[in-house]
């Protein structure tokens, strides 16, 4: 228990660090990063590697940050080489940038007061996860801001495990680690990465929710844009040469299937979710997001939206039609193969050494470790014990973070043969 104490408070102390350098991410910067927020965390976070013996730290013109961690197994003893990545920026989601965390010790249950001046609280009623977390400590926002932990206490859980590792001189392979900025506005961290300063078997990402949550089956994600050109005329002459891109881009629309929106699926049914039009007189644009896990329904998504272009590109032959279809990530599941299939096996054997039961999900969404698996290095997923991901609710049962940091501690021990 001692031990366990201690390492709980080993994780807020780096937590509560991290949480006051805001790195908000900016969806409307077009560069990476978004934020300086994000470069000023990287630079923090690259004096604490070196201090703890890391080598090769770089931090890139897009604030990515890469370093090594050199084996201390004995010479000729072969191990995996295995990464870690988070996450650097938190989510801007119309709350304040600035994260004031508090700690709430031996939750009594009931009711929780994050803003006694604001008036905001934790309702019981309408948070029913509470009521496990009786008697313990919870990290808490004070409700004007989302609690970052979505990827601070990721990234409080690789530092601390790290500090672990150097103090106790645990053996361990080849360890890398890499901080990426602005996943939260569509992984532009990630696809940043310099893999040849990422140089792993296979990798993993600490990031989402509850106590034993593993993913390695997320969405294939793209995004399409719909633009119309029509042709203006004064209505009094407009017969025969009108042509209303908002009308085109209804008719569009209508060409989809409204059962396949997010609204309307669940679980592993991927959608279309037109998610917002744009239009004027003259002109008119359709953003549309495609998901789906299987990659060749999700290809068949892509190839509906290119039916429906053509089709009124025949219908409305004056009006100038364009759809451009980009793809975002891809499904972790479709890197993994029988040869690199031991970073999940090792994975649940991390669990099971920590006697923690896995709920193995499928995703409907994407880590960075969906794109980085489709550079050739399988990166699924584990929790972090955080809940209410993009809210002020969002809070960090103490316990099950500690859990969290116990298998990543596991997993560098089964690298390095230490348990079986």
């Amino acid at each position: 228990m001692e031990e366990k104490i201690k390492r709980e408070e080993a994780l807020l102390e780096r937590f509560m660090r991290y949480a006051a350098v805001s790195s908000q991410s900016d969806a409307k910067a077009k560069n990476v990063p978004s934020s300086e927020g994000q470069r000023a965390l990287a630079e923090l976070l690259a004096k604490e590697l070196q201090a703890l013996g890391f080598e090769s730290i770089e931090i890139s013109e897009h604030a990515v940050l890469t370093a090594r961690l050199p084996s201390n197994l004995p010479q000729g003893v072969k191990a995996p080489v295995v990464g870690w990545c988070a996450h650097l920026d938190t989510v801007d989601v119309n709350l304040s940038p600035d994260v004031k965390p508090w700690v709430l010790r031996h939750y009594a249950g009931g009711d929780i007061c994050l803003n006694e001046e604001k008036d905001i609280w934790l309702r019981a009623s309408e948070h029913p996860e509470l009521k496990r977390f009786v008697g313990e400590d919870l990290v808490l926002t004070d409700g004007t801001s989302v609690l970052g932990a979505d990827n601070k206490s990721a990234i409080a859980n690789l530092m601390t495990a790290f500090a672990i590792v150097r103090e106790e001189n645990r053996p361990h392979g080849e360890i890398y680690v890499a901080f990426v900025p602005d996943e939260e506005i569509g992984l532009r961290g990630a696809k940043k990465l310099d893999v040849s300063k990422f140089p792993v078997d296979f990798a993993y990402t600490i990031d989402c929710c509850a106590l034993g949550e593993v993913v390695y089956e997320t969405f294939n994600a793209g995004s399409a844009l719909l633009s119309i050109e029509g042709v203006t005329a004064h209505p009094m002459s407009s017969k025969g040469v009108l042509v209303n891109p908002t009308l085109i881009a209804v008719d569009f629309v209508n060409m989809l299937d409204r059962g396949e929106t997010p609204e309307c699926t669940a679980d592993r049914e991927g959608f279309v979710w037109v998610h917002a039009i744009n239009s004027n007189a003259s002109k008119a644009t359709v953003s549309i997001k495609i998901r789906d896990h299987n990659r060749a329904r999700y290809e068949e998504k892509k190839a509906l939206l290119e039916a429906a272009a053509a089709f009124l590109k025949t219908r409305y032959p004056r009006a100038k039609i364009e759809l451009s279809i980009s793809d975002t990530y891809g499904n972790i599941a479709d890197a993994i193969k029988p040869e690199n299939r031991a970073c999940i096996d090792m994975l649940y054997r991390a669990l099971a050494l920590e006697g923690i039961e896995p709920k193995t999900i499928a995703m409907r969404g994407g880590t960075d470790g969906s794109f980085i698996s489709t550079l050739g290095i399988p990166t699924p997923n584990y929790f972090t014990g955080a809940l209410n991901f993009h809210s002020f609710s969002e809070f960090i049962p103490m316990g099950d973070w500690e859990r969290s940091l116990a298998v990543t501690l596991a997993l560098v021990d089964l690298a390095a043969g230490r348990r079986k």
